[in-house]
Formats: C-alpha cells, structure tokens, sequence
C-alpha cells in the first residue's frame, strides 16, 4: 500500500496507527522488522510498505511499523557524473597518502644524501616526467573528444535542417561523447592540480634542504647561475 502524504499527515498517520498496532497486536502482531519506506516523489512524501522498482535509487527513509519511529535511510544512488568525481577524488587521496608517505619515511635521510641542489632535483626527474606526461594526455585526449563532439553535432543539425531525423545511433553518441568529455576535463584539472602540487611540493623540500645544510637564499642563486653558466658560455663549434 503506498500512501502520498505531507509531514503533518504522516505523523497524526502514526499517532492514529498506533492503537490499531496495539489492537492487531491481540490477534497477531505484524513481525517486529516490518518497516514502512519513505521518499519524495514529484515535491510529495510517499510512504509503503513496499519499495517500488523505480524508487530503489531514490534517498528514503526507513520507519518502524510497530513504533512509527526512523530506523534507518538509503541515500540516493549517484549519477555517472558522481561516480566519476568520486573515483578522482579517491584517487587523489591515495596520491596525497603515498606522498605524505614517502615524505614521512625518507624526508631527512634524502635531505642529508645530497651535496647539492642539482643532485637532488634529479630526484624528482622522474615524478616531473610522469605528471607532465599525464597532463599532455589528457589535454590531448579532451581536445580529440571536443573535435568529434562538434563533428557529431554538425552532422546532427545539418540532418535536422535538411529536415531529416537524427538517428538514435548518433544521438546516443553525441551523449556518450559528451559524457567522455567531461569525465576526460575533469581528470585534465585533477592532473594539472597534480602537477602545481608538486612544484610546490620541490619547492619546500629544496627550503629544508638549504636549512638543513646552511645555505643562504643568496647562496643558492649564485649557485643556480653558476649551475646554468657553463652551459650558456659554451662555444659554438663551427
């Protein structure tokens, strides 16, 4: 039985149940885990004692049939778009755990390993590398979904200004595409964001390295101009 109700009625709903509750309850109680579902549907509250198929991913609220209280509730089920998000966002807090990780295990003896500056930043060669990489993936994966994206919308509208239908195998793509699109951009941010983490990441452990060893900003850039100088007063061979 589904009932459609408003909170006010749902409560003197309750209030009116609870005799009748104690008057079955004579002759044979309903089972102590019956339970009624609620949920919103069309800006109205619902109430059953049985779950319909098309409300299972709808937010709801489980209630006692024998007390009239909340038991229990089921958020509703997240989107494509959702689950996406979420699964970046879990892979950026195994990111930041490993990193936190390894800082935590390894920050003093690497600080302490290197005599300078250069042998360290060749440490972090090779996180550079893979970060860039991934983020020139995905900027070239979002700019080859874009172009087909336009490409399928053209054809779409010229069809529909031709007066022709669009057939469902293109608009199914159209929305497949878009849906690729946006997954694509939002992993291009998570890797962009990737990379500033880690300039800023270099950038603090190179501040702890010169506190560690003693060195002066001052003598850190005359150390950088020295580093680059060879390679900026080396001779051309004709």
């Amino acid at each position: 039985m589904t009932v459609r109700t408003s909170t006010f009625y749902l409560l003197a709903a309750v209030l009116v149940a609870a005799p009748l509750v104690h008057a079955q309850s004579k002759k044979g109680a309903a089972p102590a885990n019956k339970k009624l579902f609620c949920w919103e549907e069309k800006g109205q509250r619902v109430c059953s004692d049985a779950l319909p198929a098309d409300a299972v991913n709808v937010a709801r609220e489980e209630i006692s049939a024998a007390s009239g209280l909340r038991t229990g509730g089921v958020d509703r089920a997240m989107t494509d778009e959702e689950r996406a998000q979420a699964a970046i966002e879990a892979q950026q807090q195994l990111i930041d755990a490993a990193a936190a990780d390894m800082r935590r295990r390894t920050d003093a003896a690497m600080l302490l390993s290197y005599r300078n500056e250069d042998e360290l930043r060749r440490v972090f060669n090779e996180r550079t590398a893979i970060v860039d990489n991934n983020v020139r993936t995905a900027r070239y994966n979002a700019i080859s979904l874009r172009d087909g994206l336009i490409s399928l919308l053209q054809t779409a509208g010229d069809r529909e200004l031709a007066g022709q239908p669009v057939q469902k195998e293109m608009a199914a793509s159209i929305h497949q595409r878009h849906a690729e699109l946006v997954r694509t951009r939002r992993l291009q941010q998570s890797f962009e964001k990737q990379r500033a983490d880690l300039d800023t990441e270099i950038a603090g452990i190179l501040e702890r390295f010169r506190a560690m060893k003693g060195i002066t900003p001052e003598q850190a850039e005359d150390a950088a101009l020295k580093s680059a100088a060879p390679e900026a007063s080396t001779p051309v061979r004709r």
